[in-house]
């Protein structure tokens, strides 16, 4: 299983990095467009549909919207602002499963959240691409969600007792939470003093990392809790040794939207 892990990560890193940091405008959407649409087809099987013809329509869909949204790009605060909601929402439902899960039990519910959850996705990372600094942002709010990701690893491993949300997710614990944060908060600190920022702007700087790293573990436990329901390990077997897409995009599904409604609202 490492060698398969490793020879995944080896063959996919390059493609990533390029598809990131080289491609811009129409190539840079059409990238991420090809990721968000192969998480759609996933997501399909999350909502309870096996058969192969519904989960390419419902992949076919996203495509189409996506495009819709690149034509239109002033769909674009409508389409964050119900990412914000969502997420809020999203909250609220891991922290109360199972007692609330009949409420977005049906298939087509689930198809819809789908939306919600991949649609901003592409919209946030397009978005934040054509700032200056576009590159450095994308790298930005991956370091801040892959740095909560390894300090929850290793501080859930040392101190982990008390659990975050054992019905959703039994291997994670508050203490991860707050060694993720802890890592996060002095990568985010680093950049500033790197920057020469203001202590007002290092302030808004650990406020707005905290609020990624938060959101990010949101994200990361939704995809768990909808795996729960539909009886399953990994959204897929796409990548060899790493599950499916979404496996690999889960928090990042969640971060990127809020990161880019954070970035509006810094926008003098």
């Amino acid at each position: 299983m490492l060698k398969q892990r490793i020879i995944t990560a080896l063959i996919l890193l390059p493609i990533a990095l390029c598809g990131f940091f080289l491609l811009e405008g129409s190539g840079f959407a059409l990238f991420i467009g090809l990721v968000v649409t192969l998480g759609a087809w996933e997501w399909a099987r999350l909502a309870g549909f096996e058969a192969q013809p519904i989960r390419v329509a419902y992949a076919a869909v996203v495509a189409a919207m996506l495009f819709v949204m690149h034509l239109v790009p002033g769909l674009a605060p409508w389409v964050l602002g119900a990412a914000v909601l969502w997420w809020g929402v999203a909250t609220f439902l891991v922290l109360t499963y199972p007692r609330t899960s009949e409420h977005w039990a049906s298939a087509a519910c689930k198809l819809v959240i789908g939306l919600l959850i991949l649609l901003p996705a592409w919209q946030g990372l397009v978005l934040i691409k054509q700032y200056p600094l576009g590159n450095g942002l994308i790298m930005a709010v991956m370091v801040l969600v892959w740095g909560a990701d390894i300090g929850a690893y290793f501080s859930g491993r040392a101190f982990g007792k008390r659990k975050l949300a054992p019905l959703v997710s039994p291997g994670k614990s508050w203490e991860g939470v707050y060694g993720g944060l802890a890592l996060s908060l002095v990568l985010a600190l680093i950049v500033g003093l790197v920057r020469d920022w203001s202590v007002g702007e290092v302030l808004l700087g650990l406020i707005g990392a905290a609020i990624i790293v938060f959101i990010s573990v949101v994200g990361d436990l939704t995809e768990s809790m909808f795996k729960r329901q539909a009886g399953i390990k990994d959204s897929s077997n796409l990548l060899p040794g790493h599950g499916g897409v979404l496996d690999r995009i889960d928090s990042l599904t969640a971060a990127i939207p809020v990161f880019a409604v954070l970035l509006w609202m810094a926008a003098p």
